[in-house]
């Protein structure tokens, strides 16, 4: 972090002072600008093609910031970055006034200038702005990441992401795209008759997740809140209310660990179709995928790492039992308590296996060890233990199972779905249940008792198929990105 009294900001200072001194404004509150770089480049290449012989070129103002200046005897080339790209200006004493060619004696690279002037394409080809007039938009007062050539410290490519937005197309083009995904997704979900809602991020209950909850505290309510971990209950609230498909882009928020895979916020997309099932989320997880890579990439293949994935539907449904089974040689069914099932896991060396509260969190870590690094192309993970889903509808064949899915690509997690539980009296008792192993076992992770919610189903809620998937996981498949902190602007870090 540069320091306010280190030679650079002091010589800036020196400079800002200069522009004052000459009576002009080094921080206007406004400039005409009249067209973007890209759009001024785009003006004088249509200005070649169609232009009749003698006829004058095209006068523009842009703006941005100065990324290189470089003098040539008695003119002087800037390059002008704003958000669409780069522009040159090129700089003649003879053409502009000499208070503007003075300017330049105090302009460094970082600082924000408006440019007037016609558009030329130099001998060197460039398509150029040669300047009538300069403006000084912004003085910067800190220097550029060195030469230009991008933040090599990852520690400070996060803390100052603008500094790393600033020196790195690579990481604009990764931010650009993620806006461009999560719009394809919600034209999508608005295409299939789905309604954008939001919902409260500050809850009495912090339910419709096995993840443990940030608290506040609101002061004029003098009462504890939690941010939400999830943005189930309140759809399926709407749902209860008559809105059949509704859907949420939210944050959301996970006091856990943090890795590759893991922010404590995150961005989630739920969505809840009255009416349907999971089978009928299966096909809309696959459809949508597909389809917003058809949309942003221009195509439904990914690479990831040494494997290119198709994903395009339909993809593979793998019971989850069988496949546990296949890839383990444990049946879940002949260790349908806890003891046994960790005596087995133990007997096969399977990590971890003390710290399983439960079992339902043990299978869940059976497939962590055995299942998903199995699961590269795009594959659904179907029919769940009745104990690892306390918001899904039971089997009708099979009451120890529940209709739900997860979605799993490049061994990734990427969508969680169900047939969403509407027996009010089997969801208070699943409830319950959860409520119990929170108390006896100290597991905070584990769902919780939300009455309201309670409420509003018992007032009728439709069979429903819900969905959720991890919109920063579908970034980091689309853009072959191997860490969360590369696709969330501003991710949690440790403190210094």
């Amino acid at each position: 972090m540069p320091e306010r009294g280190d030679e650079i900001f002091q010589q800036r200072l020196t400079k800002l002072e200069r522009i004052r001194s000459r009576g002009i404004d080094p921080y206007p509150p406004r400039y005409a600008r009249t067209h973007t770089a890209q759009e001024a480049l785009a003006l004088f290449a249509q200005h070649e093609k169609s232009a009749s012989a003698g006829a004058s070129a095209p006068r523009v103002s842009v703006a941005g910031r100065v990324t290189a200046m470089r003098r040539m005897g008695k003119a002087i080339f800037l390059d002008v970055r704003d958000g669409s790209g780069r522009i040159q200006a090129y700089l003649r004493k003879d053409k502009i006034n000499e208070q503007a060619f003075g300017l330049v004696d105090d302009l460094d690279l970082g600082d924000f200038l408006g440019v007037q002037g016609t558009l030329f394409r130099t001998r060197a080809g460039e398509i150029t702005v040669e300047a009538s007039g300069l403006t000084i938009l912004t003085k910067s007062l800190l220097s550029l990441p060195e030469k230009w050539h991008g933040l090599k410290d990852t520690e400070t490519r996060y803390r100052q992401r603008y500094l790393d937005l600033i020196a790195s197309d690579e990481v604009r083009r990764i931010f650009r795209t993620r806006s461009a995904i999560v719009s394809a997704m919600r034209r999508f979900l608005e295409g299939k008759g789905f309604l954008e809602v939001e919902t409260p991020i500050l809850l009495s209950v912090a339910a419709g997740a096995n993840a443990r909850p940030f608290l506040t505290h609101h002061n004029a309510l003098d009462r504890d809140l939690y941010l939400r971990i999830a943005l189930e209950l309140h759809l399926k609230r709407l749902v209860v209310g008559g809105l059949d498909s509704v859907f949420e882009i939210g944050r959301v928020f996970r006091n856990e660990g943090i890795d590759l895979m893991h922010n404590p916020e995150f961005t989630l997309m739920e969505c809840y179709q009255a009416y349907a099932d999971y089978n009928d989320m299966m096909r809309l997880v696959e459809e949508m995928v597909s389809a917003i890579a058809q949309e942003v990439l221009g195509t439904t293949q990914v690479k990831v790492g040494e494997h290119t994935l198709e994903l395009a539907p339909p993809w593979p449904r793998l019971p989850l039992r069988q496949t546990l089974h296949d890839r383990s040689g444990i049946d879940i069914e002949k260790h349908a308590d806890l003891a046994s099932l960790a005596a087995e896991a133990t007997r096969r060396g399977v990590t971890a296996v003390g710290t399983a509260t439960s079992w339902g969190r043990l299978v869940d870590k059976l497939l962590s060890e055995y299942v998903e690094p199995t699961l590269v192309q795009p594959t659904f993970l179907v029919d769940y233990p009745v104990e690892m889903s306390p918001l899904a509808k039971r089997k009708p064949d099979d009451p120890r199972y529940v209709e739900r899915f997860e979605a799993f690509i490049a061994k990734r997690e990427m969508a969680n779905a169900f047939t969403e539980l509407n027996d009010p009296v089997d969801q208070r008792a699943r409830f319950e249940e959860q409520e119990r192993l929170r108390r006896e076992q100290g597991d905070e992770e584990t769902d919780r008792l939300d009455e309201d919610f309670l409420v509003a189903i018992e007032h009728g809620m439709p069979p429903t198929g819900g969905l959720g998937m991890g919109v920063d996981r579908l970034v980091m498949l689309l853009l072959g990105q191997e860490s969360i902190r590369e696709v969330v602007l501003f991710p949690q870090l440790r403190s210094r």
